[in-house]
């Protein structure tokens, strides 16, 4: 039963690494103003968006459901002999124009974890979905289970750096379509009070996880005023084809008021061109169809451009998530969507190494900077991924929190004001003591201009060798170990999870939730 506590000790120390320092204590936050990094230029933008609007207008896009023919074909579109739908200019323009949401608020269970999707605001989290999970002892990779997703948002949910969390793993365990989307909503919602995500292979079992979000909220329609999660819906199976049964997934979503991340994922040299730019051109492409199917039947509902270009190791075709050419083609992205408007969000982070090494640190450190820079609204993928997403690991999570820190603080950059450039400081220190140690200013600003890394050593060589020489991932494993056995969120009730389990068939035994596990 000490594991259960929530006074002192370990439970403790990790619910106020958890609150972190009080806003006015803070060097970052959650929705810092990025865009200073710009890989394409005015004129690049412009004919990458024409090009896009060439594509669907005059290759179109195929097998789309009748829902989608319907709205389009009223609006001027028309549907070809080949089952290919074709959307006019004018149509898609007025969309992005006039129609779609310019900005929504993504809330939290929590609801100063909430986040406003709007201008160059930039936020990281997670997403997957893994089919392994790294044993870090063993250095082995096994099969996901609901207890791993659990494991995984609850962790995420005592690290300050990752603003929302969508699940990272995909429950193996777990076989029936129904099963595997009503669980993961489940779990996803059990382990974290923040911005959440998840995805669904069926349409009906949207409204059944939305009655689920009405009760934890209050009642029947609490969820559309309040939407604290976000479907990824990967509804195209690239190039230019729609993804049947996520569209119909997609409709039950806007007809629950679910934000929509319309995610297109094609992989440059496979299923988009090898050509960076027209892999960028394709998805720019197929989000605009997805956006202009939303809203032509939901005006203004809330999505974000899920502009995921991946890309190939053109030696053997598998996919890198952890190259030069994915930061620079997410972080271009981000830039175009933002450029139009519209809430942007990307994948960066996914790292090719198979462990939290050095490799996956530059790999991590490298495509996240880029694409926080440029001011993406949302970056997915940012934390924990490994083995170019076949793989997760709760140490990589950990570290990662670190790193996207530091990310976070390089968006802010320099503060220049009277009192940042400190003359009279300056002069104080010459006349006085000789450095600035000890002064007002040095102490004043410890917290408010500077971080410091929970799991990154800072040490001397001798006092590292004295701390008992560990590396990262070491210390990551401390504190992996020292969440699952003392943090079990409570944010919904034992009640609550008793009448959810009443009616919905939840895999994950109450034993985890409530502490009395014996896994950890």
């Amino acid at each position: 039963m000490a594991r259960r506590k929530r006074g002192g000790g370990r439970a403790a120390r990790i619910a106020a690494r958890q609150r972190g320092p009080t806003e006015e204590e803070r060097a970052i936050w959650p929705g810092m103003e990025g865009g200073a990094y710009r890989p394409l230029t005015e004129s690049d933008m412009e004919r990458v968006y024409e090009t896009a609007l060439d594509l669907i207008e005059e290759i179109g896009m195929g097998d789309p459901i009748p829902e989608f023919t319907k709205v389009v074909t009223n609006a001027g579109g028309h549907l070809d002999d080949n089952n290919r739908l074709h959307y006019p200019r004018s149509v898609v323009q007025r969309v992005v124009e006039e129609k779609a949401a310019k900005e929504w608020v993504w809330f939290g269970l929590d609801e100063d974890k909430s986040i406003e999707l709007s201008g160059n605001k930039t936020h990281f989290g997670t997403a997957g979905a893994a089919v392994l999970v790294l044993d870090y002892q063993k250095r082995v990779f096994n099969p996901s289970t609901t207890a791993d997703l659990y494991d995984a948002a609850r962790l995420n949910n005592t690290l300050e750096n990752i603003h929302f969390f969508v699940r990272t793993l995909v429950t193996r365990d777990l076989q029936e379509a129904r099963d595997v989307d009503i669980n993961t909503a489940y779990i996803t919602m059990m382990g974290t009070d923040k911005p959440q995500g998840t995805s669904f292979f069926q349409p009906q079992n949207v409204h059944e996880v939305v009655e689920m979000y009405d009760y934890v909220l209050g009642g029947e329609g609490e969820y559309r005023k309040r939407p604290f999660v976000c479907a990824n819906n990967t509804f195209v199976v690239p190039p230019l084809r729609f993804a049947y049964e996520s569209n119909e997934c997609m409709v039950a979503q806007i007809e629950a008021g679910m934000p929509i991340n319309i995610l297109s994922a094609g992989q440059a040299g496979a299923t988009s061109p090898a050509a960076l730019g027209g892999s960028l051109v394709q998805a720019v492409a197929e989000c605009l169809a997805g956006l202009t199917n939303v809203n032509l039947i939901s005006p203004g509902h809330p999505c974000a451009m899920g502009l995921w270009p991946f890309v190939s190791d053109l030696r053997t075709g598998a996919m890198t998530g952890g190259s030069g050419e994915s930061g620079v083609l997410n972080a271009a992205a981000g830039q175009i969507a933002n450029w139009l408007g519209l809430p942007s969000c990307v994948a960066a982070g996914m790292a090719d190494s198979k462990l939290p090494d050095n490799q996956a640190g530059y790999e991590k450190g490298m495509t996240t900077l880029l694409c926080g820079q440029a001011g993406t609204n949302l970056v997915y993928e940012s934390a924990g991924m490994l083995g170019s997403l076949l793989g997760y690991s709760h140490e990589a999570l950990v570290i990662d929190n670190d790193m996207l820190g530091a990310v976070i603080r390089t968006i802010r950059g320099v503060d220049i004001n009277d009192y940042t450039l400190s003359k009279d400081v300056i002069r104080e220190t010459v006349e006085g003591p000789g450095h600035f140690l000890g002064s007002d200013q040095t102490l004043h600003l410890m917290q408010r201009e500077y971080i410091y890394p929970a799991i990154g050593d800072r040490n001397s060589p001798d006092d590292w060798r004295d701390a008992g020489a560990k590396s990262s991932a070491e210390r990551a494993h401390e504190y992996v170990k020292e969440v699952m056995k003392t943090y079990f969120p409570t944010h919904i009730s034992r009640a609550q999870d008793e009448w959810i389990r009443s009616r919905l068939p939840i895999a994950l035994p109450v034993e985890e939730v409530t502490g009395q596990g014996t896994r950890w």
